[in-house]
């Protein structure tokens, strides 16, 4: 059996076919340009695919709520062509199949959580950390959403004193986005990420700063793993040093087994990349069994 998958980003659109054991068959990138240039080229893509029905992990914000007008619109996105955009019910009309809707992160947390580093785990957080800083919220099993779905980029962290750099979010000034992703780096470095391997002030300072939003994220959600995936996070020296501020900052309040090995409680991705495909083939599957 065949399903599609949609990973619907603000650089580009990944499309995708998949079976029931979430193996990739094939995949096609188009740039995510307005809906009238990019929608007909996926809706073609997925046309006489024989799928079942498909999955789309976007960008957002979007809403989830089915109770509500607008729900499988994209709402509130500063990529302004792309806003209110009923994204869902354009597929569900050409298409006449069945489409599982979620946010990209949570796409990539059912990924892992399906297939991946966490599978089996009832709860667990995932988080990106490139262009911008998303997460996924996985608890008893079941995808958090709420009145929107989490935000996880926007907790307020607090700057530190020694960081002459400046917040990129032109919400917050110290903001886990504003002060921890990608674009964040390069402003306050004046080099992208991937060119900055080798400056240790530059991870001490990431580190710090994504230590901190962790223990709030392990204090109020208490996940039984965090995955950190997203282009920053291929930084792989990152990680020890993040696991040594969770550490420090936590001062041993959560003092439980998962918290004694971080090795294996903060980790990054396994699925090469593929995680929100994966994760949007899974709810294509699901959207079947609704």
């Amino acid at each position: 059996m065949l399903y599609g998958a949609l990973e619907a980003g603000g650089t580009k659109m990944v499309c995708a076919i998949g079976d029931e054991n979430g193996k990739i068959l094939e995949q096609k990138s188009i740039p995510t340009a307005t809906p009238d240039e990019t929608m007909p080229l996926i809706i073609e893509y997925f046309k006489d695919k024989d799928i079942k029905a498909i999955g789309v992990a976007c960008f957002g914000p979007i809403d989830l709520d089915r109770d509500s007008d607008t729900y499988g619109f994209i709402t509130s996105t500063p990529k302004t062509a792309w806003k209110n955009y009923n994204i869902v019910g354009r597929i569900k009309e050409d298409l006449g199949i069945p489409v599982g809707f979620d946010t990209d992160v949570n796409g990539s947390l059912l990924g892992e959580v399906t297939y991946g580093c966490a599978k089996g785990l009832s709860d667990v957080i995932y988080l990106t950390i490139g262009t911008g800083i998303g997460g996924g919220v996985m608890t008893n099993g079941k995808l958090l959403h709420g009145m929107l779905h989490p935000e996880l980029g926007h907790i307020h962290i607090g700057k530190r004193n020694y960081d002459k750099g400046e917040s990129v979010c032109p919400y917050h000034d110290d903001c886990f986005e504003g002060l921890a992703s990608g674009p964040s780096i390069e402003k306050r470095w004046g080099e992208k990420a991937i060119k900055l391997a080798g400056k240790e002030e530059v991870w001490k300072l990431e580190a710090d700063y994504i230590g901190t939003a962790l223990v709030n994220f392990c204090m109020t959600l208490s996940p039984k793993k965090i995955i950190l995936g997203g282009g920053v996070m291929h930084q792989l020296q990152l990680f020890p040093l993040i696991r040594k501020a969770f550490e420090e900052k936590n001062g041993g309040y959560i003092n439980t087994a998962l918290t004694h090995d971080l090795d294996n409680y903060i980790v990054p991705a396994s699925l090469n990349d593929d995680q929100g495909i994966m994760g949007a083939i899974k709810l294509a599957i699901d959207a079947t069994e609704c």
